[in-house]
């Protein structure tokens, strides 16, 4: 986890398996499980942004 006051938090996170459907061929795939990244904004940038 990496924070940056006022700015934000960048941390991982884990998502879990899931099923989903090709578009193209409307086959069911699943989805594996993964780590991905997530970011909350501080209180500063959501000031600066509206």
């Amino acid at each position: 986890q990496v924070t940056f006051i006022g700015f934000g938090k960048f941390s991982v996170s884990q998502r879990a398996a899931r099923d989903g459907v090709n578009p193209r061929t409307k086959e069911p795939v699943r989805i594996p499980a993964a780590t991905v990244p997530k970011f909350s904004a501080g209180s500063q940038l959501k000031k600066a942004v509206n």
